[in-house]
């Protein structure tokens, strides 16, 4: 048997089939880089791109007991101090934190600092 010769896993095949495990690479014409690069440097193509922004005010852990005990007018006691910077988040990744507003009749959020890098976690990172 020659070096042509299909070979299997286990060595020389007894039929003619090809290898699967060989690769032949395909020819492409050359990319345009100038056209990714100008493309890469405008973030145009994610501005409509949904996400969802969650503002949070305080976080409580009850027990089961508690919460079945809750109708109107419960008091639930949030982990957040009258005063202390609301968490922002967008794809629950903490990226500003900021103070309540009132904006006509609706409520909103006025940012005081906006994270970056390393300051940045997922939710429960800071608590």
């Amino acid at each position: 048997m020659n070096d042509s010769t299909a070979r299997g896993p286990m060595g020389p095949s007894s039929d003619s089939q090809p290898d699967p495990r060989h690769v032949t690479p395909l020819s492409a014409p050359p990319a345009d880089l100038t056209q990714a690069r100008s493309s890469a440097d405008s973030l145009s193509f994610v501005m409509d791109v949904p996400v969802e922004v969650t503002i949070e005010l305080g976080r409580k852990t009850a027990k089961i007991g508690e919460v079945l005990r809750l109708g109107p007018g419960s008091i639930l006691e949030l982990s957040k101090a009258n005063g202390e910077p609301l968490d922002v988040y967008v794809n629950n990744r903490l990226i500003a934190r900021g103070e309540a507003v009132v904006v006509g009749e609706r409520y909103g959020i006025r940012l005081t600092e906006v994270l970056v890098g390393d300051e940045r976690g997922g939710r429960g990172s800071k608590e």
